[in-house]
């Protein structure tokens, strides 16, 4: 359906958008209550921007993406269009915005602003899900970046667990989980730091940038470890250390993966031309004897050690964004922009189980240490909680105020930290969140070579 297309390919295309984005902060347009038009004058008209129609407003930006397709930028709000901005013209596809009623367009002076229709009203205020009365609240919100945060990770040193946070403000921080800085901001050039992976001793941490580089940096100095490594020709989206600390993986927009050293910061083996067109997820298997890989093309491909392809896994019907593994090997777990995540067999790639009850993209999720849970984050602005032993959603979706792009489990499993495109880093308590109950339907979908069962379960609130 026309509809259903429109709002896949706007979520796909979401993420590299992002990366296109200057990382130095971005101040809002000054205008006034006045510039705001009114609910319905929503009419194409000339701009009054400098230039006019014939250039974009201020603080925006066009690129390609992988098919050739031209797209728009608000560098201020982070939201992309496949239409022009011009007064008049509906930005977002139908669909695209977590509230339902709504619509994006821009003003005649150049700010984007939103129509609801149910409220017969417009705001320069992206509209953002309603909190239910009696919602659980994060027990903690970390401030400090200025753009994105892209990916979150945990590490535990003799001081305790700390959250290392990469940002689209060119930073990568760390924090206490009471939100307290540990240490001073790292930096680099180059654009945004995208994707961040911690080694086995947890001393070090390998993050990915931009503009294609890698950067070692000893987390316990606060300092980086050699020259950036250089490799890749695109952005690195993923990125995941071996079990014994010896070899990292890492995959980019440029459709390669490529192995690492991380003591001489060099290539280990000639890339791999994944067959992904964009790599967003690479993960080595607990033995390390395997690793697998995800992107665009909606497939899933396990590699041996050396590279070599041993298995396509197909089934998802969009990007894969996430991957992980069961302890023992025996089940891969996937999330994608078709709103689902879904387990395997790893033998044979036979697909087992379907989970389904977010509204868009699902961008990152992560497993309890005990397995027993998963928690994943997603562009619906909603964290989820999954029994993965009755395969069906627990609690209520834990709301931000803005899509998400990154969850992490703390090693004990009794804190989740989650982050995106608000730049704050919401702390959850997973107990706490595992008592709430709603009364919303969920449906999961439970797959194997005869039959599928249907299961209808509550959540009381989701963000679409």
């Amino acid at each position: 359906m026309p509809h259903e297309e429109a709002e896949s390919s706007t979520s796909a295309r979401r993420r590299e958008a992002l990366l296109d984005t200057p990382a130095a902060f971005v101040p809002p347009l000054r205008t006034s209550a006045k510039d705001l038009p009114r609910y319905g004058a929503q009419r194409r008209q000339d701009a009054r921007w400098a230039g006019g129609n014939e250039v974009l407003p201020p603080l925006w930006h066009q690129f390609e993406v992988l098919d050739g397709t031209t797209q728009y930028q608000d560098d201020t709000l982070i939201m992309t269009s496949f239409n022009r901005p011009l007064p008049g013209v509906r930005l977002d596809a139908p669909g695209d915005l977590v509230v339902p009623g709504c619509e994006w367009h821009i003003s005649p002076v150049g700010r984007s602003y939103f129509v609801n229709h149910k409220t017969r009203t417009t705001s320069w205020t992206k509209p953002t899900p309603e909190r239910p009365t009696g919602c659980l609240m994060p027990e903690r919100i970390i401030e400090g970046h200025s753009r994105c945060i892209w990916n979150l990770q945990v590490s535990c040193l003799d001081t305790g667990c700390n959250v290392l946070s990469a940002s689209e403000d060119g930073s990568m921080r760390q924090w206490t989980k009471d939100g307290e800085p540990v240490g001073e901001a790292l930096c680099i050039d180059g654009g945004g730091v995208t994707m961040l992976a911690v080694s086995a001793d947890e001393k070090m941490v390998v993050c990915g940038s931009a503009d294609g580089k890698l950067l070692l940096w000893n987390i316990q100095k606060g300092s980086m470890v050699g020259d950036p490594w250089e490799g890749h020709n695109d952005a690195v989206w993923c990125i995941d250390w071996y079990p014994n600390a010896l070899e990292i993986v890492t995959g980019s927009r440029d459709g390669t993966i490529r192995r690492w050293n991380p003591h001489t910061g060099r290539s280990i083996a000639p890339s791999i031309e994944a067959g992904h067109g964009w790599v967003f997820a690479v993960k080595y298997s607990p033995k390390g004897d395997k690793f697998m890989s995800g992107g665009v093309d909606e497939i899933i491909r396990v590699w041996s050690k050396d590279g070599k392809l041993l298995i396509l896994i197909k089934g998802h019907e969009h990007s894969v964004t996430s991957l992980c593994w069961s302890k023992d090997s025996a089940h891969i777990f996937s999330a994608s922009v078709d709103n689902t995540i879904r387990i395997w067999q790893s033998v044979d790639g036979k697909q087992l189980v379907v989970l389904q009850g977010h509204t868009h993209s699902i961008n990152s999720f992560r497993l309890t240490p005990n397995e027993r849970h998963l928690v994943s984050a997603s562009t619906d602005c909603s964290i989820r909680i999954w029994d993965l032993e009755t395969n069906q959603q627990v609690g209520d979706p834990l709301l931000h105020d803005d899509e998400l792009f990154a969850v992490v489990m703390f090693p004990d499993g009794k804190y989740i930290a989650s982050a995106g495109v608000e730049a704050k880093i919401y702390v959850w308590s997973l107990e706490a969140a595992l008592k709430q109950h709603g009364g919303d339907q969920v449906e999961v979908r439970m797959c194997n070579v005869f039959q599928r069962f249907y299961y209808r379960f509550g959540c009381r609130l989701g963000c679409g």
